[in-house]
């Protein structure tokens, strides 16, 4: 069953340091595409659904080359913009052993940061979708993006669309900018249906300290927000930087579901997990799975994309399901 999706965000290109050297410790960079909502929206055209993307690129050869990679997969980018500005890039070292990776950001001035609000017409761009994604990436990018992110969540709720919103907070971006994230984060959980968040997100929203608590900051939430229907986010156990245990807990009005962790071992790239995970939970919720069945669906896609380079999940439904069904690693002849 295929869902029509709309997902509103920022596409990057990421520069990466080769393997785990550090950031031009030889005098070359891997260049691949991505961004949080484009990271969801590739992966959910892989799993078979409609996915429009909306953003704002430069116009120029960058421009054209992130599209063109986005196309390659499957999702439309008929409705992203061309303007001034430049490409927003990050640049990514990998970490190793006790090291850990680190990202550094470059997109101030970016087309997409400096695009106007009103230039994005919502009633048409949401014509015909079912969910919105958005991301706490799109605010912290500036103060029009962060504006035009609130646009679309009210404009989706009037529409009866429903809204995925993924807290991922990112304090560098945040400080760049000298903005308090609390206000418009806020804003965004108070018209998100389904909401990708932990103990921290939502401590930082409501203003309190859960103390690690998901469930008390779950329970928070819900008392907080009334539209919200549903609250997941993976539990990360880090043993070193290349071995972490990755379970996830799914919280619903009336219950709790917890999913056995995996044991993540010689991790390839780990950016992108979450956004893996959001769009796995998403297609379960949208593909006719309880509640249940989409959670263990979406921690297996988290746990698929350690072994990707790259930003996006690329398997099928197929691919997934087997690791769900097997936990077997034996070569597939």
């Amino acid at each position: 069953m295929s869902t029509h999706f709309v997902c509103f965000g920022e596409l990057l290109l990421r520069l990466s340091a080769p393997g785990h050297e550090r950031l031009l410790q030889s005098p070359r960079l891997d260049v691949n595409v991505g961004g949080a909502e484009a990271n969801v929206a590739v992966a959910l055209a892989h799993f078979g659904h409609a996915v429009k993307l909306v953003s704002a690129l430069p116009d120029n050869a960058l421009g054209a080359a992130a599209c063109g990679e986005m196309r390659r997969h499957g999702v439309d980018v008929t409705p992203v913009l061309r303007a001034s500005g430049r490409m927003g890039l990050y640049f990514l070292e990998a970490g190793a052993v006790h090291r850990p990776s680190d990202v550094l950001y470059d997109r101030a001035g970016s087309a997409f940061a400096l695009l106007p609000p009103d230039h994005f017409d919502w009633p048409a761009l949401l014509a015909g979708a079912e969910v919105l994604h958005l991301s706490g990436v799109t605010p912290a990018v500036s103060e029009s993006a962060a504006q035009a992110a609130v646009h679309a969540a009210q404009a989706a709720r009037e529409r009866g669309v429903r809204v995925a919103f993924d807290g991922n907070f990112r304090g560098k971006l945040w400080q760049a900018r000298g903005a308090e994230p609390a206000g418009v984060l806020r804003e965004l959980f108070a018209r998100a249906d389904l909401l990708f968040a932990d103990h921290r997100d939502i401590g930082l929203v409501l203003g309190r300290d859960f103390d690690g608590d998901h469930a008390r900051a779950a329970a928070a939430a819900f008392a907080a927000f009334p539209q919200l229907a549903r609250i997941a986010t993976t539990l990360r156990t880090q043993h070193s930087v290349d071995h972490h245990d990755l379970g996830a807990v799914l919280f619903t009005r009336e219950r709790r579901i917890d999913v056995e962790p995996y044991a993540i071992t010689a991790i390839v790239d780990r950016i992108g997990a979450g956004d893996a995970f959001a769009a796995g939970l998403l297609h379960g919720l949208f593909s006719g799975m309880n509640d249940s069945e989409a959670l263990q669906f979406a921690l297996a896609a988290a746990c698929l994309k350690h072994s990707i380079p790259g930003d996006a999940l690329r398997m099928s439904v197929a691919e997934v399901g087997a690791l769900l069904g097997e936990r077997r690693y034996d070569v597939r002849r």
